[in-house]
């Protein structure tokens, strides 16, 4: 079974979920593409999505998901969104695909957070993975600096521009022993919009697809 046969089935997995006659909080990446094409087959049956990204939003209107706005809806059941790395207390290294600030505030407002992953993603200690951080974009190298006296090697992901205009830096190098700890640290830097870092509000579920069938770890 291929990498993307085991996100396949993480993704399908997550549909049951899914309450009906709800909204529901989609994430971005490749793993939440094959969910974005399982919420497709429902799409009659919810009352819409909201969107972490101008990509899932795009997809999903042309798979015909109502996309709401976020500041019209008050709360919603479950969000489902993939991770770049996940740890064994579910906190997670996001951002690969340059959308963490968005994902991070659609999670916060989700009652549960679901993470749909491949079993390549999971690791016992976070860090492996570069950690993104979003950054403004005059802030650039003194957050760069500052993230250099926190042991981590950062590097300006060039010519990306995240959807809300700002730029990214990949930390290389660092060894999250304390994810909660670390992503309030990194927030505290001037400049900084949001680092990658999801631990203080961790995935409530995990669905983990791998070459045996779907795991799910609560």
């Amino acid at each position: 079974m291929t990498q993307d046969e085991m996100k396949k089935n993480a993704a399908w997995a997550a549909l049951e979920y899914v309450p009906r006659h709800t909204v529901v909080g989609v994430g971005t990446g490749s793993t939440v593409n094959h969910f974005i094409d399982a919420l497709a087959t429902i799409k009659n049956d919810i009352k819409g999505a909201v969107s972490s990204s101008v990509q899932s939003t795009e997809k999903m209107r042309a798979l015909g998901i109502e996309v709401l706005d976020l500041n019209d809806v008050d709360s919603f059941s479950v969000y489902v969104d993939g991770a770049d790395e996940i740890n064994p207390q579910h906190h997670m290294i996001k951002g690969g695909g340059a959308a963490l600030t968005r994902e991070k505030i659609v999670a916060a407002v989700a009652d549960k957070f679901i993470c749909i992953v491949d079993a390549s993603k999971q690791v016992d200690v976070l860090g492996k993975f570069p950690l993104p951080v979003e950054v403004i974009p005059m802030a650039r190298n003194y957050v760069a600096r500052e993230l250099t006296k926190l042991g981590g090697r950062p590097v300006w992901r060039d010519k990306v521009v995240t959807d809300n205009g700002n730029i990214i830096l990949d930390v290389f190098d660092l060894k999250i022993v304390d994810p909660i700890a670390l992503e309030q640290q990194i927030n505290q830097i001037t400049g900084v919009v949001c680092n990658g870092i999801f631990a203080m509000r961790p995935a409530n579920l995990v669905l983990v697809g791998t070459a045996e069938g779907t795991q799910v770890l609560s």
